[in-house]
């Protein structure tokens, strides 16, 4: 019986490894799409992961409500987000967030 646990344990171990191989996969990926952004687009990314208004972006950077709203959708496309909370995960990921 012992002789049992012992390849379920190496089984859990690959896993594991396989789950962290998958993790950073995506991280990579993320980080790749981060990095398709531009200067501005990455600015917004980051004003709307830490919960902006796009009239309170609008008034950060200088621009109009609708030209943040273009940048917003630019950002949500190229990270292929489908939420803003998609994008506050991926912002996570990337260590981008604001600590609160």
């Amino acid at each position: 019986m012992k002789s049992a646990a012992i390849p379920t344990v190496f089984i859990i171990g690959d896993d594991c490894g396989g789950m962290r191989q998958e993790e950073e996969a995506e991280i990579h990926a993320l980080q790749e799409r981060y990095h398709a952004l531009t200067a501005r687009e990455r600015e917004v990314m980051a004003l709307v992961v830490s919960e902006r208004l796009n009239k309170q972006i609008a008034s950060e950077i200088a621009a109009s409500e609708a030209t943040v709203k273009v940048h917003r959708g630019h950002v949500m496309h190229k990270m292929q987000a489908g939420s803003v909370v998609d994008l506050v995960r991926m912002a996570d990921k990337l260590d981008l967030s604001p600590r609160k």
